[in-house]
C-alpha cells in the first residue's frame, strides 16, 4: 500500500502522463481470458494492484507473491489523506444522484482539505461521454474516481483516459456505496480472513452470479501452474 500511494503521489506531482489504476479481482481477470479487448485494456493500464483476496492468493500459489493487498477503498482513503495535504482536487463519477452526493458529502466531511472539483451520477450512454469528458476536463482534477459497473469503470477509463488527461484515475467499484452508508465495510476479522466478498454477497445476493467466478478462476490458476511444471 505504502509503495502505491507514495508512487501514485508522484505521478499527480508530475501531472504529465495520465495513469489508469486498476484494482485487480478475480473476476476481472476471468473477463480479460474471456475478451481479449478486456486484457488489452488491462496491459496497457499504468498501474494494477492487487485488490481481491484471490489475486494475492493466486500470486503465492504460483511463487511470485505480492507483499499484501491492496484493496480499492483503503486505497482511496489513502489518497485522499495525501490529497488533503496537498491541496488536491477530485472529481467523482457513479453510482446514482442519491449515492454520490452521499458518497461526496462523507469525502467533504472526512477531508476538508480536498476540493471537489465535480460530482455526477455514472447513469450516461455513449453519446453522452464527449460531454461528461469535457466537464472533467474543465474541472482540472488531480485525482478521478469511477464508481460505475464492472463492465464500464475499468473499459471507460481506459478508452478515454488519453483525453481526459487526469493524472491518476481509478475505478473504485462500490467504494461510493460503502462512503454512502448504503453498503457496509465487511468487519476486520473477515477482511483479515480473506472474506470480504462473502460479506458483500450476503448484503447484495444478486451478486451471486459473479462469485461463480471465483472456482473458476482458482480451478485456472491450479490447473495453469500445473501445466508450467510439467516436463
Amino acid at each position: 500500500m505504502r509503495q502505491t500511494v507514495d508512487y501514485l503521489c508522484r505521478v499527480v506531482e508530475d501531472g504529465t502522463v495520465p495513469h489508469q489504476v486498476i484494482t485487480a479481482n478475480p473476476i476481472m481477470v476471468m473477463a480479460a481470458l474471456r475478451d481479449p479487448q478486456y486484457m488489452r485494456m488491462m496491459k496497457e493500464a499504468e498501474l494494477i494492484v492487487p485488490d481481491g483476496a484471490g489475486v494475492v492468493w493466486a500470486s503465492g500459489y504460483v511463487g511470485n507473491p505480492v507483499a499484501e493487498r491492496v484493496p480499492g477503498i483503503d486505497l482511496l482513503h489513502e489518497l485522499m489523506r495525501e490529497g488533503e495535504a496537498r491541496g488536491w482536487r477530485v472529481y467523482m463519477v457513479g453510482a446514482t444522484d442519491e449515492v454520490i452526493q452521499a458518497a461526496a458529502d462523507k469525502l467533504r466531511q472526512s477531508y476538508p482539505g480536498i476540493a471537489l472539483a465535480g460530482v455526477r451520477n455514472g447513469y450516461f450512454g455513449d453519446q453522452e461521454d464527449a460531454a461528461v469528458i469535457e466537464e472533467i476536463r474543465a474541472a482540472r482534477p488531480h485525482i478521478l474516481l469511477v464508481g460505475r459497473s464492472a463492465d464500464k469503470q475499468e473499459p471507460w477509463i481506459g478508452k478515454y483516459k488519453a483525453q481526459l488527461g487526469v493524472p491518476v484515475m481509478m475505478g473504485v467499484g462500490g467504494s461510493f456505496d460503502v462512503l454512502a452508508g448504503k453498503l457496509k465495510r465487511a468487519p476486520v476479522l473477515l477482511q483479515k480472513l480473506r472474506l470480504e466478498w462473502f460479506y458483500r454477497l450476503l448484503q447484495e445476493p444478486w451478486r451471486y452470479k459473479r462469485m461463480l467466478e471465483l472456482p473458476k478462476f482458482a480451478l485456472k490458476v491450479i490447473r495453469e501452474k500445473e501445466n508450467v511444471q510439467k516436463p
